[in-house]
């Protein structure tokens, strides 16, 4: 068995029920964790009371005084958790419960970058990272051209080790030595793809992700990946997808995709989304240009 020290973080907003069930299966690791960092983002349920009650958990709480999103929660979490020195960092949603054996399983594993394999409630494998995440082809209006639920059709089938591109914050462990080298999750996207664009980050500084099939992590909602894109978590949606290609694309013209996303959807915009979705795409456009520059903040510690 490892040595080596470990911290889970976990991001929890508004989500108190749920939050007692991730915690009771953190409890029940047989590899006991050595921190449990919980950031909470100014939730107005009784996640407090949740949080304040547990005497079974070496817990480290921030109380954030407003909704960071998930990526502002995971970049105080991993950099919490960088500064007091563990050897290994596991990120944690509150909307999942890991196998008691999750953690030793991982440990197990002498590799930088790892993920729990995701299944439901029911036992059926929905793990969404990619087995390709191509940042080449222009012409992939999605970079995820396959994930590992759909190459296997259940865990059984998986190899033990099943090398991933994409990478989600949920089950998702590192290590020091990478986050020293590649830095912290970018606290400007707020939700969606921080934690793809920290994978793209781990795999150009040539570390390799893999997916651990007998890591279980129980998701206790369903997957819901159909956005309203004319909504607010559209405007997030488009623009963090667009800053991922002007930071990573690996051809001008890959960089060059998000201006024809956006050109497509306003000349669309009227069978689709209407005003509102041009809007966004507009305002995402926009705003990705001034993130193509990772925010100094989440910069590789000096």
């Amino acid at each position: 068995m490892t040595s080596e020290t470990v911290a889970v973080v976990v991001v929890t907003f508004n989500r108190a029920d749920l939050l007692v069930g991730m915690l009771d299966g953190l409890a029940a690791q047989t590899h006991a964790p050595d921190a449990v960092i919980v950031v909470d983002n100014a939730s107005t349920d009784h996640t407090r009371a949740v949080l304040e009650a547990r005497t079974d958990l070496p817990l480290h709480v921030t109380f954030a005084e407003t909704n960071l999103g998930g990526a502002g929660g995971f970049h105080i979490g991993v950099r919490a958790a960088y500064d007091a020195g563990y050897d290994r960092v596991w990120l944690m949603d509150d909307d999942v419960v890991p196998a008691p054996d999750c953690l030793a399983v991982l440990m197990a594993v002498d590799a930088d970058c790892l993920i729990a394999v995701r299944e439901d409630r029911a036992g059926t494998l929905v793990e969404k990272a990619a087995v390709d995440f191509d940042l080449r082809n222009p012409f992939a209006v999605r970079p995820k051209r396959s994930a590992v639920d759909t190459v296997y059709a259940d865990r059984a089938s998986m190899p033990e080790l099943v090398e991933v591109q994409n990478v989600a914050f949920e089950g998702f462990m590192v290590r020091r030595d990478v986050v020293a080298e590649i830095g912290f999750p970018d606290p400007a996207f707020f939700i969606f793809y921080d934690d793809a664009e920290y994978a793209v980050r781990a795999r150009r500084a040539g570390r390799r992700i893999w997916a651990v099939r007998d890591a279980v992590l129980v998701r206790q909602l369903d997957f819901n990946q159909q956005h309203d894109l004319s909504g607010w978590k559209g405007f997030y949606m488009y623009r963090n997808l667009f800053v991922v290609h002007l930071r990573h694309g690996e051809n001008a013209l890959v960089r060059l995709k998000p201006w024809l996303i956006t050109l497509v959807v306003v000349l669309l915009s009227p069978a689709r989304g209407g005003r509102a979705e041009a809007r966004n795409v507009i305002r995402a456009m926009a705003s990705a240009r001034g993130m193509r520059r990772l925010t100094p903040t989440a910069e590789p510690p000096r």
